[in-house]
């Protein structure tokens, strides 16, 4: 099957405690295209300060390829991974490619403008920031703790909040 033939998609995937990046190894072994979220942080050890990789949300890894290499990897190469399902269809959870953009690049942009939201949010205002750093990026408008932020919401998988955005670097899409 030639390249030009095959749809690819972002998949979300669950791994086991621990095993993210072993996937992720495994995934760029076989060049597959894969996302794991991490960021540098400095932690204080024994020794003194240490730059160490995080993880920012255990056991998830996402992977853009063809739904039959998508199988092939669980059941040819024994990749230990649990694809997220849409509830309504059953089928592997796709994840827009628009919003796995925002999400990387939200993620990617800095250590301190983001924090994960795990629970449910109430939906809010589309929004786009047409202003500053975060330019281009779309989402909800919510407030969270008192400041609006916007959220990149991948349906079904995770919410990622931006750090505090003045209201005039936003504007809703109708």
């Amino acid at each position: 099957m030639s390249e030009g033939t095959r749809t690819l998609h972002w998949y979300a995937a669950y791994t086991k405690i621990n095993q993210e990046l072993t996937i992720k190894k495994r995934l760029d072994h076989l060049e597959i295209e894969n996302y794991l979220p991490m960021r540098d942080e400095v932690r204080e050890t024994s020794s003194g300060r240490k730059n160490v990789r995080v993880i920012l949300i255990p056991h998830l890894i996402f992977i853009r390829t063809d739904q039959t290499t998508a199988f092939s990897l669980l059941n040819e190469h024994g990749l230990n991974v649990v694809y997220l399902k849409d509830l309504e269809t059953r089928h592997l959870l796709i994840v827009p490619d628009k919003q796995m953009r925002d999400f990387m690049f939200l993620l990617d942009f800095s250590d301190s403008t983001v924090e994960v939201i795990n629970e449910e949010l109430k939906r809010g205002d589309r929004v786009k920031v047409i202003k500053g750093p975060l330019i281009g990026l779309e989402g909800e408008l919510l407030r969270i703790k008192g400041h609006k932020r916007v959220i990149v919401r991948l349906e079904g998988v995770v919410s990622v909040a931006t750090s505090y955005i003045p209201g005039s670097f936003l504007e809703k899409i109708k």
